[in-house]
């Protein structure tokens, strides 16, 4: 019954199958992140208070999102790599160190743009920049130790240790603007409850969303392939794999 989650942790297996899904996730995703950012940027109604300043969201709100899901998708696969000595899964977590550290790195960035013209201000210490920024951190520190250890089992290890020490962040983040007083607005998606923005804004937000979740899987995939093969490239397969590509 185990035999699907092994096949699953198979480079070889992951990566044959993986290509399959490229050509339709790759289209998907450049359709929904356009559509996403004509709507918002060119359609939405522009906000009473705020202005056209808000269209920031379209970005700042899914790079956030994708961020924190991101810190998930590497701590897991961390923790599966240290349970089960997958090879593959240290592999997804090495891959999604970066990709969550650069879209950790956009959040802020638009976020301190967006603040500007909103609080007057880039920066603050605000309770929910402030652990952004530890989230920032986190992801370049398991980057760090992927590089500082000879022994490439070692950098796994503590790269994983690192992911699951780090997720205590990942609450505190979500709850911030609810635990202290904060500058930042309350969060406007809830899954407990209905959105405050109006449709005309949320719709293409929610686009956006999606395509960001897409686009996340889709360089997630790429990366891990590109693993693969750099940690692979010894075995068979792989040379068959580079003798073809080179054809």
């Amino acid at each position: 019954m185990w035999q699907w989650f092994h096949r699953l942790g198979s480079p070889r297996w992951f990566y044959q199958t993986s290509g399959k899904w490229l050509p339709w996730l790759g289209g998907i995703t450049f359709l929904l992140l356009i559509i996403g950012l004509v709507w918002g940027l060119g359609f939405a109604p522009r906000d009473a208070k705020q202005g056209n300043s808000f269209r920031i969201i379209y970005i700042h709100v899914p790079a956030s999102f994708l961020a924190l899901a991101g810190y998930y998708v590497m701590a897991i696969a961390g923790a599966v790599g240290l349970i089960w000595k997958m090879k593959l899964a240290d592999m997804v977590m090495k891959s999604a160190a970066p990709l969550g550290a650069a879209l950790t790195f956009v959040a802020l960035v638009t976020g301190a743009i967006w603040g500007k013209p909103t609080w007057g201000t880039y920066w603050v210490w605000d309770a929910r920049i402030t652990s952004m920024l530890v989230l920032l951190f986190l992801y370049m520190g398991v980057m760090a130790l992927q590089h500082s250890y000879t022994s490439v089992d070692a950098a796994n290890r503590a790269s994983a240790v690192l992911s699951l020490v780090g997720m205590v962040n990942i609450p505190i983040i979500y709850k911030s603007v609810d635990w202290w007083y904060t500058l930042h607005q309350p969060a406007t998606i809830k899954f407990t409850e209905a959105p405050t923005m109006h449709p005309d804004m949320f719709h293409p937000l929610l686009v956006m969303i999606v395509g960001f979740y897409c686009f996340y899987a889709l360089v997630l995939i790429l990366n891990t392939r590109s693993e693969i093969l750099h940690r692979e490239r010894r075995s068979s397969w792989v040379k068959n794999v580079v003798l073809q590509n080179q054809r």
